[in-house]
């Protein structure tokens, strides 16, 4: 009888569909303590459920984050949440491994460092309490579907049609009312899977990230988001890449959002996916010297 076959339960480290994307998978395992790692967290590092305050990380992120985290140069969450939140919602506090973790929340606007437990921010946009006194007013003669709703984001204020009848005609509905509420008061509109978020301008992640690339020194950056607000992030590792940055851009996989995945070097099955791939990511890297990798 021959030798019973063994099976490896971890995850194989996918390879990138285009060229860039595999030049720049290459870099990070050559490179790990110059590489960025930055995450979205709604529908990357978290499933989308309809209320936004029962999201919470994949069970899986956080110790995979834990694994990776110590051999990268920084591994950074990069939402439109208050960046307490999502250090909340992810679990993110207190975890060994993650001491250096960051979460710039707002997009960029507020930050949390793991090392000291503190958010800094700037002042609130005054534009935002505006908006949020006439949401109301606006919604209703709009004529918005039963089941369109108002999530409080502190520094932006999110309009949510997923529990409509018609999301997706509830969205179109509010969509001009929205955009014309927001630039009477100085915000912008930022649209994602049926929400329309009212927010400051000037800040994006994809200011963030790169702020966050030069802040580190960022030799490498590898990139993962799922939404329309992920654009500009993908546009800054793309800009990092004409600079010569490598970088490789992950789409968590949606059929809701498809312009992510027509850009992506490698798309993965959402939340499960995202953490496959840093998990894999985490055991090609401890199989690499030390002495190789520095």
């Amino acid at each position: 009888m021959g030798t019973p076959e063994t099976y490896s339960m971890e995850p194989a480290l996918p390879e990138p569909a285009t060229a860039a994307g595999r030049d720049a998978l290459r870099a990070i395992l050559a490179r790990p303590a110059g590489t960025l790692v930055g995450l979205d967290f709604d529908g990357t590092l978290a499933p989308i459920v309809e209320n936004p305050d029962d999201a919470r990380a994949h069970p899986d992120a956080v110790p995979a984050l834990a694994r990776l985290a110590p051999q990268v140069a920084s591994v950074a969450v990069v939402t439109g949440r208050p960046a307490a939140v999502a250090v909340r919602n992810g679990g993110f506090a207190g975890v060994p491994g993650l001491e250096h973790l960051t979460v710039l929340g707002h997009y960029g606007a507020e930050r949390w460092d793991a090392r000291t437990d503190t958010v800094s921010a700037p002042a609130p946009h005054p534009g935002v309490a505006a908006v949020r006194a006439e949401l109301p007013g606006v919604l209703e003669a709009a004529g918005a579907w039963r089941g369109t709703w108002v999530e409080e984001k502190g520094r932006a204020v999110a309009v949510h049609t997923r529990r409509a009848e018609d999301p997706q005609a509830a969205f179109e509905a509010v969509r001009q009312p929205l955009g014309d509420l927001a630039a009477r008061h100085g915000l912008i509109v930022e649209p994602g899977r049926m929400v329309l978020e009212l927010r400051p301008p000037g800040v994006d992640k994809g200011v963030a990230l790169l702020e966050h690339a030069r802040e580190t020194g960022a030799e490498a950056v590898l990139y993962a988001g799922d939404d329309l607000g992920d654009l500009p992030a993908f546009a800054a590792v793309e800009k990092l890449r004409s600079d010569g940055v490598p970088g490789l851009l992950v789409a968590s996989g949606s059929t809701e959002v498809t312009e992510l995945a027509e850009r992506a070097d490698l798309v993965v099955d959402g939340p499960a996916g995202v953490v496959d791939l840093l998990r894999a990511l985490a055991d090609q890297l401890a199989r690499v010297p030390r002495s190789a990798s520095s």
